[in-house]
């Protein structure tokens, strides 16, 4: 995209951050992440029931994916070059709904629906022929308990 206004020009990259070789994720689920994903659910989602802890909760599903295989979030690269040749690279993660609008859909929606959505999650995961479903739930939990796009 060129801001003729300007003379710049913007290009954004998506990539992934460096997680570890797909070998390395595959050892680590099935000696730690499948358990430990668990263990950490649980305590995520019965944090969420409290007001006080609600925030610790909410981190810690935002970060099931690192849990269960060692998944790093999604980083946003933006490169800018303006009309002097300067070019500024900036990282930024992905843009995020209000907080105002992720509070209301959690208290309406994501408290119950994250808890159905990690059971089956958790369930597909201890199954040779479910696992690949789960990694693809697990991957969208943050979302549905609260709009979070990981």
């Amino acid at each position: 995209m060129t801001d003729s206004s300007s003379g710049s020009s913007r290009v954004s990259v998506s990539t992934e951050g460096q997680s570890p070789s797909l070998v390395v994720r595959a050892v680590y689920f099935l000696l730690v992440g499948w358990w430990a994903s668990g263990v950490w659910l649980s305590v995520a989602w019965l944090l969420n029931l409290t007001i006080i802890l609600m925030p610790v909760g909410i981190k810690m599903i935002n970060y099931v994916p690192k849990v269960v295989s060692l998944k790093n979030r999604t980083i946003e690269m933006e490169t800018l070059t303006d009309e002097d040749g300067t070019t500024t690279v900036s990282q930024r993660s992905r843009d995020q709904h209000s907080l105002l609008v992720r509070g209301v859909y959690f208290l309406l929606v994501g408290w119950w629906a994250s808890g159905v959505w990690m059971s089956v999650a958790w369930v597909a995961s201890v199954s040779i022929v479910g696992l690949p479903v789960a990694v693809w739930m697990y991957s969208r939990l943050p979302y549905v308990v609260s709009l979070y796009r990981y």
